[in-house]
């Protein structure tokens, strides 16, 4: 970006500061500054140009270059302020690029060894990725459809009300993360380079605006491109996909994978495939997969997760309150929030907040009802959601009577399959308004629902008598107080929709912290969401990249032996 010139330069060539002489001046021609203005006048590059040039210590004439790396916004108070962080050149002087090459990978050897990949998703793309650029051959095996096909069996539950158990909003290619509004920050940055993922992502065809903005999202509508993309690449560089196999035996040998078998849905017959690596990227809905290992008395733990409901507002609502009534023009994105507090040592919180989103139907077995959210890249449904969750750990499922590795898993079960028939044994969920949910001491069955984004419709539930208490109890009373919090909140035509139960996996694979494989079978590579290591599209695709590695240096250090 460079720095304007013309009427608008003459007219801003002085700021009218008196501390500006104070400034301190970046004691190089090369640096980087923070600047922060109202986010209205952002965009206006001759305003922006002087506030760089101010930020640095310079006159605007002594300004050469500048580019933005950063975008973030304080909507604390009135005005909103765009909170920037900016490279800048002094005159004369020309910052570095920042062009980065797009993905490839060195030839494959025709003896290159094979490293088998169950499941699509980001830990899965990734982890094929990471495969070919250390030389191994990936073999991609996912039970669901490719982007394009899986579209059928996503309109048959929304129109149909039926759920192919391998072929859904979970299952398919790009996994649960490509119709889920394709969030991409993490709040972890031990996992792996955040900046090479996402640079890799933008690659393969998403907006380099992912690399600069603080919260980046892909966006429903434009994910499937994408994953496509990085699926040609794949197997244009020597790797393998297969579409509509599911994983049904791995078998091992003195303690080591030795191969796997798979069913071809379309033809019914099963496949045995002999390899030495086997990475599990299954995602946290396969619970098939889950079954099979602890069938094996493989080792299984039990881990902490979330369930509660989506809650839906008018976007415009959501707006207003979290920009202080200012009005939402080009400058400012649909509006989020994040709510979070204790009731009685328990977390409640805000997840996957989907501003301008839908809310979607995630079941993966007929007969259970499983809600989503989700947006488009431009975010601009007339709908703010967002779940509403409580902590689940394993006092709360051994109170109903479960135990064991699976005991969080079967809770999670049981409550989706009482929301199915709460709703008419369809996909239509048991939905509320939010002042009935939290109205008295028992809630009370809402007379109308508002309008709602769930497209398979909804039913009227009193949802404080259908949910398990130890979720609605604190769920009332969180609430209850991000009501106090944000008042608006509280609108009366705000609406539940029950459950929200996918947030994360009820089970970890164990694996080894040092070589990542399953402390009972070598070769075996738990990674991502499904394994209990990732809680997003960017963890898991760092997982998977971080699993691969670990299973290189393996093969290197036994070829050094």
């Amino acid at each position: 970006m460079s720095k304007p010139t013309g009427k608008a330069h003459r007219k801003r060539k002085f700021r009218a500061n008196p501390a500006f002489q104070d400034r301190k001046r970046l004691d190089s021609p090369l640096g980087q500054v923070e600047v922060q203005l109202p986010a209205s006048l952002a965009a206006k590059e001759e305003i922006l140009a002087q506030e760089v040039a101010d930020a640095a210590g310079w006159l605007l004439d002594e300004l050469g270059d500048f580019r933005v790396i950063r975008k973030n916004l304080d909507a604390r108070r009135r005005p909103v302020k765009a909170v920037w962080t900016v490279d800048v050149a002094q005159k004369g002087h020309v910052l570095p690029s920042l062009e980065f090459p797009g993905w490839s990978a060195p030839p494959l050897s025709s003896d290159a060894p094979e490293i088998v990949i169950v499941g699509a998703g980001p830990a899965g793309l990734f982890a094929a990725l990471e495969c070919l650029e250390q030389g191994f051959r990936p073999i991609i095996i996912e039970r669901g459809a490719s982007v394009r096909q899986r579209r059928r069996d996503l309109v048959r539950i929304t129109q149909d009300h039926h759920v192919n158990p391998d072929s859904n909003y979970c299952f398919g290619e790009g996994g649960a993360g490509t119709y889920s509004d394709g969030k991409l920050y993490t709040r972890s940055h031990k996992r792996g380079d955040i900046r090479s993922a996402l640079e890799c992502l933008v690659a393969f065809g998403a907006d380099p605006a992912i690399l600069v903005d603080a919260h980046p999202h892909i966006g429903t509508n434009k994910l499937p491109e994408i994953i496509q993309s990085m699926r040609e690449a794949i197997v244009n560089a020597g790797g393998e996909v297969h579409f509509g196999c599911r994983m049904v035996d791995v078998h091992e040998e003195t303690g080591s994978v030795k191969a796997i078998e798979w069913l071809e849905l379309s033809t019914g017959i099963t496949v045995k495939r002999a390899c030495e690596a086997l990475v599990l990227a299954t995602g946290h809905s396969a619970r098939d997969v889950f079954l099979l290992l602890h069938g094996k008395g493989w080792q299984l733990e039990a881990k902490p997760y979330a369930i509660g409901v989506r809650v839906e507002h008018p976007q415009a609502l959501i707006d207003q309150v979290q920009y202080h009534g200012e009005e939402r023009g080009d400058w400012l994105p649909p509006a989020s929030y994040k709510l979070v507090c204790q009731v009685d040592g328990r977390g409640v919180h805000s997840f996957c907040m989907c501003p301008g989103g839908i809310i979607a139907p995630c079941a993966t077995e007929q007969e259970q009802i499983v809600t989503n959210g989700w947006s488009p890249s431009k975010r601009n449904n007339p709908y703010a959601n967002s779940g509403m969750v409580v902590q689940i750990d394993h006092e709360i499922w051994e109170q109903a009577g479960f135990e064991g590795p699976l005991g969080g898993l079967d809770f999670q079960r049981m409550v989706e399959q009482a929301c199915w028939a709460a709703g008419g044994k369809t996909q239509r969920a048991p939905a509320q308004r939010l002042l009935d949910f939290l109205a008295g001491d028992e809630g009370r069955v809402s007379r109308d629902l508002p309008t709602c984004s769930y497209v398979p419709g909804v039913v009227s539930v009193n949802l404080r008598a259908l949910l398990p208490a130890s979720i609605a109890k604190p769920l009332v009373e969180g609430l209850r107080t991000f009501g106090r919090k944000m008042p608006e909140f509280l609108h009366p035509d705000a609406i539940l929709v029950a459950p929200e139960s996918r947030t994360s996996s009820p089970v970890r694979i164990p694996r080894d912290p040092d070589s990542l494989e399953h402390p009972d079978v070598s070769g075996l590579y738990p990674c991502g969401e499904g394994g209990g290591y990732a809680g997003g599209i960017l963890s898991a695709a760092l997982d998977g990249t971080r699993v691969v590695q670990k299973l290189a240096l393996k093969r290197s250090l036994n070829r050094s032996k």
